[in-house]
Order: C-alpha cells, then structure tokens, then sequence
C-alpha cells in the first residue's frame, strides 16, 4: 500500500522548495498510531478460512512479527482472499478517542478500496485492544462491512470478539502455534523472511557506521569539493556553469551507469556510492531517476536504493531513501515504504518526494497506482524549459540594473 505520485508530479519539482503548510491540530481531533498500511501485498494466492489461519498469514503479509499491532485485513467475499491489509500500532487505551480514530482511518480505507468483508486481530491486553475491536466492528457495520472475525492475541492465545460460544471460544483463550501452518509456509516462500519486528526492518535501511560510516563522510565532501573546484575551473576558462547545473549534468550520467549496473546484478563502490548521493539532492537528478524507475526492474531498483539510503551521509539520505519508498510501493511493500520515509523525512522534514508519498500511503492508495510521474524524455524536456526562463529572467533582471 503506497502512494500515487503521479498527478503532483506533472511538473518536475524546483531546487526551492514552498514552505510547509502546518496541520491544524486540536485535542478533538487524535493523532492515529503509527504505522498504517505497514504491510505487503500476497505474491501468492492464501485464504484465511480459521482464526489460526488468520494468525498465521499476518507475519508473512507485514514481514516482520506483529508485536503490539492491530492488523486490519480486507478480503474478497466469496474466496476470503486477502486483498488489502492495514496496520497500526496498539493505541494507548487512556486515550479512548485514538481508537475511534483508528477504526474510522481503517473503515474509510477499506470502502475506498471497494472492500466489503474484514477479519481483524489486535495483539495485546484487552484493555487496549477492546476499545478498538468495539469501534471498528460499529464503523464497519455503518459502512455495509462484514466482519468476518475480529480476534485479540496474546501469549499465544487467542480471543474472539464476534463468536459468543464457549465451547468454540473459552473465556481463557485458545492455545495456538503458527510455525508449521500452511498459510504461514506459503506467504514466507513468496515473500521472504519475517523479521522479529518492525524495528528489524528499520534496521535493514539504517546508516552505515563505523569505518565504513567515516570513509563515506570523507568521500562526500571530496565529491563537493571536486564539483566546486570543476566549476570554477570552467569559470576561469570563459564558460560559466554553477554548482548546481555542473552537479545535475554530470549526476544524471552517475546515476543512469548506477541503475544500469544493479540490473545487470551489479553494485557500487561505497566511494561512488558518495558521489550518486550528492548527485540525487539535485531534484533534476532524482526525478529523472524516479522517471526510470520501471516495476519490471523491481528486486533490481530496491538493492540499489535499499544501499544508497544505507551509505548516504547526513544531508543527502531523504532522495535514496524517498526513491526506494516509491519501489517499495511498486513491489506492495508498504512496511519498506514506511520505514524509507520515515528515514527521508527525518533527514530532510518537508521533503516534498517523501510528503507527497506518505500524505498518498496514508490515503491508501493501492500498488496499482505506482505510475511513473513522467518519462525520461519528459523530465528533460520539463527541466530545460524551466532553466531557460529562469535565464532570460536573469538577462532581464541585469537589463534593467543597467
């Protein structure tokens, strides 16, 4: 579950950017938990038909192990195939109204996607997961949405809030132990590992450390110092280029060698990788990479921007780090995606890539909206445009000084 860039990006974004408008905030209206829409979409065919199939999807849909979550999962009717699933972190139950928040995120989401059956579990203490489970079931019937099951889970047993009868559902809970269920087997063989929680997939996108972590800090500000030095070198020879323009000319050609070698099963030199990092923080840079990114090279495009998030330095993470949410989006993978922004925002707070992705990943916009803004072709054409008019702006402006 990610983000539709597309309509925001017709026009290629400018090295200014607008100041970032503030959300109104007021205690009627509660911050949801952190953490919706963290989870993959199936690459293979599962059906959640029992409470214990139910539990023994959900690692393998998220990737890592659940934890204190509440994971809400949209199915097709009639097949009780997943179709879409959400994820929030268990909300703080002395705060009743996140939870009635929550539960109206989830429900908006789900009819936007045309769902009309749900199953639900909360991992946790019934004191935080009640409220939830009772807020969600009323939202959903509002909304014409079956609820198929709604369980709550925790040390390794289950509760149902829908079935009532003892014999089924004891009051104590019921023991289960998804190890070795088939639901379970088949979502890890199309889907990979699962991770021991979301933290762990943080982690897999962390900065590099270390010696590795000061040879990148190095090798970054040799790659300004050098472009600077070019372009002066360029000046004194009678042909003025900036910075900036020098950067995006010779980045993009960077860039495009980059993406060309992790197709080929290729990688970068951590030294290179440097150099791809300041590159990127030219927009032209990044867009015409974000123009390239085609889903049939998927696993490729991850790798690529997966290392590029890891080995940039402070002040050049948010345009690796916003590239790879976008694959992530492309690949269903809306725990990467989440965790990718979280690390570009953190790095750059307003970066209008990352903002764009996350306000449409918090919307629930579906992998099938993954289209790329504009080709190649048109970036260039986009960003010409727009440096030619600021140049005959410049000559004018120096016209009238005289």
């Amino acid at each position: 579950m990610t983000p539709n860039p597309a309509p925001a990006s017709a026009r290629p974004a400018r090295p200014r950017r607008r100041p970032r408008p503030e959300q109104p905030r007021t205690r009627q209206v509660p911050r949801l938990p952190r953490g919706a829409l963290d989870a993959r979409v199936p690459q293979a065919r599962v059906r959640v038909g029992s409470p214990t199939s139910l539990l023994a999807v959900i690692p393998g849909l998220l990737g890592f192990d659940p934890g204190n979550s509440i994971v809400v999962i949209g199915t097709e009717p009639r097949t009780a195939q997943v179709r879409v699933t959400l994820r929030y972190d268990v909300p703080d139950p002395r705060h009743p109204k996140v939870a009635v928040a929550l539960a109206k995120h989830a429900v908006s989401l789900l009819t936007a996607q045309g769902v009309t059956s749900v199953a639900a579990v909360g991992y946790g203490p019934d004191a935080a997961v009640a409220p939830v489970a009772a807020a969600l079931r009323e939202r959903a019937a509002k909304a014409g949405i079956a609820v198929t099951e709604l369980l709550r889970a925790d040390n390794g047993r289950y509760w149902s809030f829908v079935c009532t009868d003892p014999g089924c559902c004891p009051p104590e809970g019921t023991p289960f132990d998804i190890a070795g269920h088939p639901a379970a087997h088949a979502l890890r063989a199309a889907g990979g590992q699962v991770l021991a929680d979301r933290a762990a997939l943080a982690a897999t996108i962390a900065p590099a450390g270390g010696r590795l972590g000061a040879t990148l800090g190095r090798a970054t500000r040799e790659c300004r110092a050098q472009v600077a030095q070019c372009a002066a070198r360029l000046e004194q020879a009678g042909t003025p280029v900036s910075v900036p323009k020098l950067t995006a000319a010779l980045g993009q050609v960077a860039v495009r060698e980059a993406i060309a070698r992790y197709r080929a099963g290729d990688e970068v030199p951590a030294e290179h990788a440097a150099w791809l990092t300041v590159a990127l923080a030219e927009v032209r840079v990044r867009d015409d990479a974000w123009a390239r990114m085609e889903p049939r090279h998927q696993s490729a495009h991850l790798r690529l921007w997966t290392d590029l998030t890891r080995l940039a330095r402070p002040g050049y993470v948010a345009a690796p780090a916003s590239l790879l949410a976008f694959c992530a989006w492309q690949a269903g993978d809306g725990a990467l995606a989440n965790v990718a922004l979280d690390r570009a925002l953190a790095d750059n707070p307003g970066y209008s890539m990352a903002e764009l992705l996350r306000e449409a990943l918090d919307s629930g916009a579906p992998p099938s909206m993954a289209r790329l803004p504009m080709t190649p072709e048109e970036v260039a054409a986009a960003y010409d445009a727009a440096e030619a008019a600021e140049d005959a702006n410049d000559r004018d402006g120096q016209t009238e000084a005289r």
